[in-house]
Parts: structure tokens; C-alpha cells; sequence
């Protein structure tokens, strides 16, 4: 099993390629709160349907101080592909080598479909201004996740 995180931790740094060709590090958002989701494939329906709710929150989302970030294994081509189809108007990074995703625990085991499989566990993390882990919610769902995000985080 993946180690997960918990609040309070410091939330790994990272630099990874993003779906514009440049880079995006944690540590170019300190000083922000930054909501970090992990998705298991770009342009699947469940994967979609998320980042287009966090599309159509992103405007309260960042009123209220947070930005966005979506990661994924999947390539930057193929980020960059899906930010045009679906209008996605926040960052999306590729974690191609799973690095990133092991060091937030959102990559390991999980059940699906009644069986035991390695993949991407979809999962959301709060940072902080400081860079520690405010929330970690693992195994949410795609559907109605990012309305309950909001309830928590007090936004609605």
C-alpha cells in the first residue's frame, strides 16, 4: 500500500511538464492555496466530467484564493489535447513516470470493478500557503466530488 498523506505534511515538491510545453513546480504557487487533483487518464468520461466541474468552479475556486492543478500519467500531448476539447482553463500536469503521484500516495493498489489493480487511486489534495497538506481525500468519486469540495472548504 501506498503511504498516503495526512494534514499537516508537507506536500511534495514537484516541477513537471504541463499541457502549454512549459513547466509548472509547486513552489512557483507558495504563497497560494493550491488544489491539486489527481486523475487516472485524460479525455475518459469519469476523468472529464471532473475537470470540467473544477473548469466551471474555477472562478469562486480562485475568488476564494485557490488555484488549480490537475495531474495525470499521461503525456503532455495528450494534456494539451483535452485542454483544447474541453475548454480546460487551469494547468494540467504530466507525471508520466508516476513519481509525483507515488510521492502523494495517489498511485497503488485500488479496487476496481471487483478486482485488485496498480493505477492511478483519484484523489485531491489541499495545500496550503506554506506548502503543507491541509486536506487529503482519497478514492473520491468523479461525479459530484468538486460540489462536495466546495461544501467543505466552505465556499458554498
Amino acid at each position: 500500500m501506498t503511504d498516503r498523506l495526512s494534514p499537516g505534511d508537507a506536500a511534495p515538491e514537484f516541477t513537471l511538464p504541463t499541457d502549454t510545453g512549459g513547466t509548472l513546480s509547486l513552489a512557483d504557487l507558495r504563497g497560494r492555496k493550491v488544489i491539486l487533483y489527481a486523475y487516472p487518464a485524460a479525455m475518459t468520461p469519469g476523468c472529464t466530467k471532473q475537470a470540467c466541474d473544477f473548469r466551471d468552479s474555477l472562478g469562486s475556486l480562485q475568488a476564494a484564493g485557490y488555484e488549480v492543478v490537475g495531474i495525470s500519467p499521461d503525456k503532455p500531448e495528450k494534456l494539451a489535447k483535452f485542454r483544447d476539447r474541453d475548454a480546460i482553463t487551469f494547468p494540467l500536469v504530466a507525471d508520466t513516470d508516476k513519481a509525483v503521484l507515488t510521492a502523494y500516495g495517489a498511485y497503488g493498489e485500488k479496487q476496481m470493478y471487483g478486482r485488485t489493480v496498480t493505477g492511478v487511486i483519484r484523489s485531491t489534495f489541499v495545500v496550503d500557503s506554506d506548502g503543507r497538506i491541509e486536506r487529503a481525500l482519497y478514492n473520491v468519486k468523479a461525479t459530484g466530488h468538486v460540489a462536495k469540495l466546495r461544501r467543505d472548504l466552505g465556499l458554498d
